[in-house]
């Protein structure tokens, strides 16, 4: 199963550059974990294709999902599963 969701082949510079301004203020760490989020949800919960396309490690990704459980998050769960 492939996922082309590449962001910067859907967005333009500009765009990129719009939404960065938008978040000024913005903690990282929150920008962080709703890009992880947003990632996981759009993969179906598929942590590799997941991990690949946010530039982290599997283990790195597993570290943020358990991070994001233990404060309360609804992280999705792997393969869609509900």
């Amino acid at each position: 199963m492939g996922f082309d969701l590449s962001p910067r082949s859907q967005t333009s510079g500009a765009s990129r550059r719009r939404l960065a301004r938008w978040l000024v203020g913005s903690p990282i760490k929150d920008i962080e974990r709703d890009l992880v989020l947003e990632t996981l949800a759009k993969t179906d919960g598929n942590r590799t294709a997941s991990a690949r396309l946010l530039g982290f490690s599997i283990r790195t990704l597993r570290n943020k999902i358990t991070e994001y459980s233990a404060d309360g998050v609804d992280v999705p769960p792997p393969g869609g599963l509900t």
